[in-house]
């Protein structure tokens, strides 16, 4: 990068200012680590809390009854044998079932429990809690722009 320009090589009076991704992607993490001391506290780490949301999201969005440690590992962008490290912590806390996929005896389904829709329902309800201070703390009119910059940016 040209020391005289900023990330996206415009010029910049400030080198390292952040460009509006940046901006977006720490707010993103900001509300992600809302719940973190809360989340320890129920004894999930964070790769944990993230696998334990991606198995509930990758299982409600299709008709299969659970999924692939293979594919959690794709979702989470990790090592399988990583991905059944956290898969076997998540078993262990009572979280997790493993069950025989249907579709291919070999293989095996991760299937979230009750426990883990209840706890992934806090982990939301954390988050949610997390974005309405930081959105309830604008003005009126701010929080109208906001709004009407986000629905042009989901619009895409």
């Amino acid at each position: 990068m040209n020391p005289s320009r900023g990330r996206s090589g415009a010029a910049s009076d400030e080198i390292d200012e952040p460009t509006e991704v940046d901006l977006l992607q720490r707010l993103a993490r900001r509300w992600r680590h809302a719940g973190r001391p809360d989340a320890a506290r129920d004894g999930l780490s964070p790769h944990q809390e993230r696998a334990l949301l991606a198995v509930t999201r990758l299982t409600d969005r299709t008709e299969r009854p659970g999924v692939r440690v293979s594919a959690l590992a794709e979702h989470l962008d990790i090592a399988p044998r990583s991905a059944t490290e956290v898969a076997d912590a998540l078993e262990t806390a009572g979280l997790l079932t493993r069950r025989p996929d249907p579709d291919d005896r070999r293989a095996v389904l991760l299937t979230p429990t009750p426990a883990a829709r209840h706890t992934v329902e806090q982990v939301r309800e954390r988050r949610r809690a997390a974005a309405g201070r930081a959105v309830a703390a604008l003005d009126p009119a701010d929080r109208a722009e906001l709004r009407r910059l986000l629905l042009l940016l989901l619009a895409d």
